[in-house]
């Protein structure tokens, strides 16, 4: 089962998340949508509880490579650190910032961070990392950055 948890005031790719058939309920606030807010980009902060694959780079390099691909974005460089006796720290450098993780193996846990400005879809991420890291659990919460730039 995939739980993701969306701690925001606003939600705007919440709505988005049910067409990815997560198994999320999403429930319309009031005011809901807000009026137009501009802002340089959404910074989603995930925290993945019961994850698998967490110590191999093949499969942490493919979730950021095939996570870039799925906002949009452009791929300038990855670069990822395979630590001993286990974990993984990598980023995925996009021309419209970052997408990074850092894994516990030990602890099934994984923190990622996906940052995007501009066009780019950062909650398209989500269907390719529920893919490759089959999560139990996820806790995430949305930071809208620069907001009246």
């Amino acid at each position: 089962m995939f739980w993701l948890i969306i701690l925001s005031p606003f939600c705007f790719g919440s709505l988005f998340l049910k067409g990815l058939g997560l198994g999320i309920m999403v429930k319309k606030s009031k005011g809901y949508p807000p009026a137009k807010i501009q802002q340089a980009g959404i910074h989603l902060i995930l925290d993945l509880w019961g994850a698998q694959n967490l110590n191999s780079m093949s499969k942490i390099k493919k979730l950021l490579t095939e996570s870039v691909k799925a906002c949009g974005a452009t791929l300038l460089k990855t670069e990822l650190h395979q630590f001993s006796p286990q974990g993984i720290s990598g980023i995925a450098v996009i021309a419209e910032s970052h997408i990074s993780i850092h894994t516990w193996p030990e602890k099934g846990y994984a923190a990622m961070d996906i940052f995007t400005c501009g066009k780019v879809d950062p909650y398209r991420a989500l269907v390719i990392i529920k893919k490759i890291l089959q999560p139990e659990r996820v806790e995430m919460i949305e930071i809208k950055r620069g907001i009246n730039l």
